[in-house]
Formats: C-alpha cells, sequence, structure tokens
C-alpha cells in the first residue's frame, strides 16, 4: 500500500524547497510520480470604476499575475532541480483569478493519492495559501499533508498521532493515512476526554485500533484528559511530549456559500504546527 501520485501547488515562490523536499522524499520512498503545479493568481476584484479604468486594471493585474507564475515556476524547477535524478516529475504553470482557483486545484487534487503543501498560514503567505488547501481537502477530495517550516523528519514517519474523535472525518483521514501508518514503529490512537454517554464509552478508540491492527499497524490507545481549554491545545503538548513525526487528523470546516473553510481544530493545529499533519475530509 502506497501512495503512487503525488501533488504539490505553488502559489507564491516562498517555502517551495521545504515542501519539495518533502514531497519528493515521498515520491522516492513510495515509487509515486511527483506533479508540481505553479500559480499566478489575479486577486483583483474590479467593481465599479471610472469608464474605461476596468480594462487597465484587468490587464495590469494579469501582467503581475503571470510573472508570479513564472517566478514560482522558476522555484519549482530549481527545487526539483536540487533532488535526485532519480525522481520522477512534472511541472505545469498557469494563471487563473483568485475566484476560478478552487475549480483549478481541485481538478488536479482529484488525481492525485496525495496533496503535500505548505503551511497555509504564518509570514509570507496570503489569501491564496489557504485557498489551495481549502480546494484540495473540500473541493479535491484529496488527503493532504502540510508541511512546517521545520520540513519532513522522515517520509516514513516512524511515531504517528492519530486525533481520534470518533467522527467521519477522522475515520477517512486514519484510513488514508494507511500507506504511513502501516509503515511506522508505532502509533498512537489519541482521545481527549471521550463523552461519557458515547458509543464508545466503555472502549475509546478500541474499534479503529482493533481496524488498524488487523492491517498491520502498530497501534495503541492513549485517552487523555481535557487538562487545557482547546483539545488542539492537548494533542499540540502531547505531540511535543512524545516527539511525534506526524499528526493525523480529520479536516473540518463550515460552511460559506458553497465551499467550505477551515475552522475549530482543524485551523488551531495549523496555525500552530510544529511537526507535518497529515488532513482528510
Amino acid at each position: 500500500m502506497a501512495y503512487k501520485s503525488l501533488l504539490t501547488v505553488a502559489a507564491s515562490p516562498n517555502e517551495v524547497l521545504g515542501t519539495v523536499t518533502a514531497a519528493a522524499s515521498i515520491a522516492l520512498t513510495m515509487d509515486a510520480h511527483l506533479d508540481a503545479l505553479a500559480l499566478g493568481v489575479d486577486r483583483t476584484q474590479v467593481g465599479y470604476s471610472y469608464v474605461g479604468s476596468g480594462a487597465v486594471v484587468i490587464a495590469a493585474a494579469m501582467d503581475r499575475a503571470e510573472n508570479e507564475a513564472r517566478e514560482t515556476e522558476a522555484a519549482l524547477n530549481a527545487a526539483i532541480g536540487a533532488q535526485t535524478p532519480a525522481l520522477r516529475s512534472a511541472v505545469e504553470s498557469l494563471v487563473t483569478q483568485l475566484g476560478a482557483l478552487t475549480d483549478v486545484v481541485a481538478s488536479r487534487a482529484r488525481y492525485s493519492d496525495l496533496v503535500v503543501l505548505p503551511l497555509p498560514y504564518g509570514k509570507n503567505r496570503g489569501v491564496e495559501d489557504e485557498a489551495v488547501t481549502e480546494a484540495a481537502l473540500f473541493e479535491g477530495m484529496a488527503p493532504v499533508l502540510v508541511i512546517p517550516p521545520a520540513g519532513l523528519r522522515s517520509p516514513e514517519p516512524k511515531r504517528v498521532i492519530v486525533a481520534w474523535n470518533q467522527s467521519r472525518e477522522a475515520l477517512v483521514a486514519a484510513r488514508r493515512a494507511m500507506p504511513f501508518l502501516k509503515r511506522a514503529d508505532s502509533v498512537q490512537i489519541v482521545v481527549v476526554d471521550p463523552p461519557a454517554h458515547g458509543p464508545e464509552r466503555s472502549d475509546p478508540g478500541g474499534l479503529l485500533c482493533q481496524y488498524l491492527v488487523r492491517h498491520g499497524v502498530r497501534a495503541e490507545v492513549m485517552v487523555l484528559a481535557r487538562t487545557l481549554p482547546k483539545v488542539s491545545e492537548v494533542l499540540a503538548r502531547h505531540v511535543r511530549d512524545t516527539d511525534a513525526d506526524l499528526l493525523v487528523m480529520g479536516a473540518y470546516g463550515h460552511s460559506r456559500f458553497r465551499e467550505a473553510i477551515l475552522g475549530g481544530a482543524t485551523r488551531d493545529m495549523l496555525e500552530h504546527a510544529e511537526i507535518p499533519v497529515f488532513l482528510a475530509h
């Protein structure tokens, strides 16, 4: 069981090397192909304007987006060129308006086993970076591995934490992460403050543990008390205490018109991620 088609998307030349290096190491380990997409994003929203000025604004915005696409493509090519020649890869660039970005990214993500992206929040990150992550997850229906500035320690993480709350999203994430889970030395199914009257009240995480063990995963359950205000804070502390290499969790969001946006624990974990976070919806 392995990922065979990987995708990374860059909307700016910032932090490209770390993300490509992580994606390339996974691709080489799992004998996969890596596709890289460079985006030039037209962020203008032309509304009321003087007669004739709209065309000028649009033309200038498109020129800027095309330049950004070329710079980002060059950064991706340089980052891929820094990898071993054994890496099978392809780089594509295109220009899109911010409103159409979701469809562009989703159309590629749907045919990828794993999308590897940089942290969508922080210094030098823009609204388009968050939009790319959301598009891959919610519209592209692909699992996403988010790489923090510290990078990926190993393409085969040895200590993995699976955040479990009995939800559909958490179960999908655990299943999609199976190639990583099967290669790990230890997998902790972490349950924070399980409900006293839930369906798994007598054995929190037990059924998931059984399911993973039957697949050859070295899994165990860890139940933690909610000793901090947020569940995400409890998880983050446990990640540090166990020196984990990877966190697997469901991606949660809420609707904004027709698009879902990241919210709740998902956003909290990504805003303060110190290790790679594997997300699925």
